[in-house]
């Protein structure tokens, strides 16, 4: 689950990372109060209004701009607010900005990048930082490797001193500036420990020309099996942010992710998933979505899983893949049956059916009447609905 940057930054602050001072906005007219509110606490002009999506790339898409004054601040919020802001993470429809974070300007000396997150080989935390702040993390890594430090975190012993120390001098910071990394990092550790964070990432971390460390951006995310245990971060979740599709999954412990294309895939597990998604391009179409029906299906999950995916107008077929392993795949055979005498199927389906039970899957599907196409194989199956989607 991911947050805005304004919660993000509420939640740093309370773990003792230093941040601008800052108000969350709506409204134009709250916009402004808050820069008024700001510039009476801080003494100066100007401030940052910056619009609050889940997103990155906001500053290049022309989401983050300076104000000099009220008016300014009104005339930038009635800008931003209500309009699609396209990053190179929204994809070409864009994210509807709905609201915005007003901050104080900082004088900015140097641009870091930190963040936390967890290595997954390893099964542990890692500290990962550069001297390239402001810039994405990726492009760095791919083009100047030796300038991304990082370091992993034994969780039996936890963030030690000397992980602070040795990336504080790799990056370039005072022995003074260390102690406030080391605090810091240590705040940063805590949060992702107790409240069940996967990533935490500051980009860019600064050092203001006074010589101070502090948080100019702030990312979040959460473990969504975390969730379900902490109501103060379940009460961050903003749906407006996320597509209804995945919203309505979400309701049945559906794992499911819009994607751009035209072909809808019902899949078990997420490996089987990800290989169907790749066999699909490699017979020339686009999957439409992930959905992951999972290890403990039945026949009520699968027929929501079924009206969801139909419920996408952008999804022309369906192609159900499944390997029967706890899932059985009668199951999944009768889900289908059930779903179609509620739900008029009027895109083509091709339907796998392998290992537990598909004998009795399969003669299901065959009994039932239902106009659809049987595959033997993954390979066969993805030909098949490619071609049916592509049909004049």
């Amino acid at each position: 689950m991911n947050v805005h940057e304004f919660q993000a930054k509420q939640l740093f602050a309370h773990y003792g990372v230093p941040v601008p001072k800052g108000r969350f906005a709506q409204t134009a007219d709250e916009a402004m109060a808050a820069a008024t509110a700001l510039v009476a606490e801080t003494g100066a002009w100007p401030v940052v209004v910056k619009a609050q999506i889940h997103a990155g790339g906001r500053g290049k898409a022309g989401g983050v701009k300076l104000a000099k004054s009220a008016d300014e601040v009104g005339a930038i919020a009635r800008s931003l607010l209500g309009r699609a802001l396209v990053t190179h993470q929204t994809g070409p429809q864009g994210r509807v900005v709905r609201k915005l974070l007003v901050e104080q300007g900082v004088s900015i000396g140097r641009e870091l990048y930190l963040s936390l997150l967890i290595d997954r080989t390893v099964g542990r935390p890692v500290v990962v930082a550069s001297r390239e702040g402001g810039m994405e993390i990726e492009e760095v890594a791919a083009k100047h490797p030796e300038k991304i430090f990082s370091c992993r975190i034994d969780p039996a012993a936890g963030l030690q001193a000397y992980y602070a120390r040795s990336l504080g001098f790799k990056l370039g910071l005072t022995p003074e500036q260390i102690g406030s990394f080391h605090r810091m990092l240590t705040g940063l550790y805590r949060l992702m420990e107790q409240e069940g964070a996967s990533q935490v990432e500051i980009n860019p971390l600064i050092v203001t020309t006074t010589g101070e460390l502090m948080a100019l951006d702030a990312k979040l995310a959460f473990d969504d099996n975390a969730v379900p245990y902490r109501a103060q971060i379940q009460a961050l979740r903003d749906l407006d942010e996320e597509s209804p599709f995945e919203v309505e999954a979400s309701k049945f412990n559906l794992n499911y992710v819009t994607l751009d294309g035209t072909i809808g895939c019902m899949v078990n597990g997420a490996g089987l998933a990800m290989a169907t998604m790749d066999v699909i391009k490699l017979a020339g179409g686009e999957p439409a979505n992930f959905l992951d029906v999972g290890g403990g299906a039945t026949k009520e999950t699968v027929k929501e899983a079924f009206r969801i995916l139909l419920s996408d107008k952008k999804v022309k077929g369906v192609f159900v893949n499944i390997f029967g392993g706890i899932v059985r795949c009668e199951r999944i055979g009768g889900g289908i049956v059930a779903a179609a005498k509620e739900i008029e199927v009027k895109v083509p389906l091709v339907v796998r059916l392998e290992g537990t039970n598909a004998a009795e899957g399969r003669q299901l599907l065959a009994e039932s009447g239902l106009k659809l196409e049987v595959a033997a194989t993954m390979w066969e199956g993805a030909q098949k609905i490619v071609k049916m989607v592509q049909a004049p």
